[in-house]
């Protein structure tokens, strides 16, 4: 009985010193937690005077910190925001333009880049716009991956997304 006795009072002080760190830790984290915060300051909307204006929910490029996030661009005329004609040459021409004028607008260029996501709506198109890219990428391009989709917004033929640090 006494084995019996001094096991159960050793099981029962292991059980309530655990439950009293993880009581402990609870409590920790009730202090720890912090109210929602705004976000940081060093974020900040690039948003070019000489922009398509869709009046679509989002912003043209997000300036964090030395990164800036340039949102997927189509190759819409900034005056009407319509698709320019020409199909996929002068589609991407048109959407490096807009793109560039995020750059610009950031204070950065094309040799700012360091990540491209290209989306294409046919395949049978990637030597024309590869031929298009090379333009603004001559040497030394960024790392870039294109994807073929089943269909982009106004039934454009290219989206361009892209990722630039100072």
């Amino acid at each position: 009985m006494r084995r019996f006795t001094m096991t159960f009072i050793l099981v029962a002080a292991a059980a309530a010193a655990f439950a009293g760190s993880a009581w402990h830790a609870s409590a920790a984290g009730q202090q720890a937690e912090r109210p929602p915060s705004a976000p940081p300051a060093a974020r900040r909307v690039i948003r070019p005077d000489r922009f398509p204006s869709t009046g679509l929910p989002y912003s043209p490029g997000i300036l964090a910190g030395d990164t800036l996030y340039l949102s997927g661009q189509l190759g819409r005329d900034p005056a009407t925001a319509q698709l320019v004609p020409g199909g996929i040459d002068a589609e991407t021409r048109q959407a490096f333009a807009n793109l560039g004028e995020v750059l610009k607008s950031a204070g950065m260029d094309f040799r700012n880049v360091v990540s491209v996501t290209a989306y294409i709506a046919d395949f049978k198109d990637f030597q024309k716009f590869n031929a298009a890219y090379r333009e603004f990428f001559p040497t030394d391009p960024p790392a870039r991956a294109t994807v073929q989709v089943a269909g982009l917004n106004l039934g454009a033929a290219v989206e361009i997304q892209m990722i630039a640090v100072r």
